[in-house]
């Protein structure tokens, strides 16, 4: 996927360097922290209705293929968001967004609890994606600009990690809540709509980093937005991405089916637990992986995407639960590194006005290539068979990842 670009009047004059001060609000360190808890518990959110398809799946007796569009309007939301709301925050504040954006996940929380069939189980994924696509640029910048100076590494990374953690830690405690309660999906919703509560609150009394500017209706009109200084690197870094969160696609949309069908196990949590795999092992190599140079860190992931996924190939192929692991594992740490190196590539050539319309950009490629891929390999799964579909979407993988080593190794070249 090649993104349009565009450039918009920078104005620097109206950005602060710091948060502005008009009001009370919460201490800096306290607002970084709850800044990034709050942008995580988004993520962990939408990881949780994972484990939980399959089981409304046999509760509501729904064709297979629903279950991959049940699992890809999240992704789709999210993308209609980042196109329409990508850079509001940039015009307006990243404030009013934020609150904005969590008031509406609070909603699809409550339909999550509430719903009586797969239609509003749709109509709340798409919702929930919506929230998530308007908040994330701007938490990925609010997290950046709230870090206090001896953190703002810290903060980069977090930006980078706090998706696949929490999608993968939505999954674990949702998978653990169905093994043991009937009622999983009342308890992981309701205490997920608690929690959007208290990260309102959190964000409305932190401090405001942007100054309003003008341009906010004109930011409404679907464009992504690459500055030309990180435009280079933004390009090569595309198929990095698009490898990296088509494998989370693989692994979070299919796992749980291959596991029902193809390996003939049954358990909520051996669902969840699996569906953690990868996206944990993404979030600590974005962890350990931040001391090495971004360049090399995206070498490495690469790498890691494209053997992970050829051994999880090979474990469905031979029906190895514990090959499934280990490449999720390889393929997460792969996940993790190409993401987070990426990220760490191209924050720093932006100024402070720039970063949500530039964050935008990341997470369209990102979730185009989270959901689209795995609404056409359930659309697949019945004339092509489960098992050629999931071994033909690993090919692609593999493919993309080596595209996406090839560009690196260019760009690095010329450097």
């Amino acid at each position: 996927m090649s993104p349009t670009v565009s450039r918009r009047p920078q104005s620097p004059a109206r950005v602060t360097s710091g948060p502005l001060r008009a009001r009370r609000t919460l201490p800096p360190v306290a607002t970084f922290a709850g800044s990034a808890a709050a942008f995580a518990a988004l993520y962990v959110a939408a990881g949780a209705p994972t484990p939980l398809l399959v089981v409304f799946e046999q509760r509501w007796h729904f064709p297979a293929w629903v279950l991959t569009v049940a699992f890809s309007s999240y992704a789709l939301g999210l993308l209609s968001a980042l196109l329409f709301a990508g850079s509001l925050s940039d015009h307006t504040g990243r404030r009013p967004v934020l609150v904005g954006s969590l008031v509406v996940e609070l909603a699809a929380m409550l339909m999550f609890v509430f719903a009586p069939n797969i239609g509003w189980v749709i109509t709340a994924r798409t919702i929930q994606g919506i929230a998530t696509g308007a908040a994330t640029s701007a938490f990925s910048a609010s997290v950046v600009e709230h870090a206090p100076r001896r953190l703002m590494q810290l903060g980069t990374i977090i930006t980078s990690i706090a998706p696949a953690g929490g999608l993968g830690m939505g999954a674990l405690l949702t998978g653990v809540a169905i093994q043991f309660s009937s009622h999983a999906n009342g308890i992981v919703f309701s205490a997920l709509a608690l929690i959007m509560v208290v990260g309102t609150a959190v964000v409305a009394s932190s401090a405001e980093t942007v100054s309003p500017r003008p341009g906010a209706a004109r930011s409404l009109i679907p464009r992504v937005s690459v500055p030309g200084e990180a435009r280079r690197e933004f390009i090569a870094s595309v198929p990095v991405h698009m490898a990296a969160w088509m494998l989370g696609g693989l692994f979070m949309g299919l796992v749980p089916t291959i596991i029902r069908d193809l390996l003939g196990l049954r358990s909520g949590l051996l669902n969840g637990a699996t569906a953690f795999v990868e996206p944990a092992a993404a979030a600590a190599a974005g962890v350990f992986l931040g001391r090495l140079s971004a360049r090399r860190t995206i070498l490495v992931g690469g790498a890691g995407v494209l053997l992970g996924t050829a051994v999880i190939e090979a474990g469905v192929a031979a029906d190895m639960l514990s090959l499934l692991w280990a490449g999720g594992i390889i393929g997460g740490v792969g996940f993790g590194a190409s993401f987070s190196g990426a990220v760490r590539t191209v924050a720093p050539l932006v100024q402070p006005h720039q970063r949500a319309g530039l964050f935008a950009s990341v997470y369209l490629v990102a979730y185009l290539s989270f959901g689209i891929p795995a609404i056409i390999a359930g659309l697949l799964v019945a004339p092509a068979g489960l098992l050629g579909t999931v071994l033909g979407y690993g090919a692609a993988v593999i493919a993309v990842a080596a595209l996406g080593l090839f560009a690196q190794y260019r760009i690095s070249e010329r450097h």
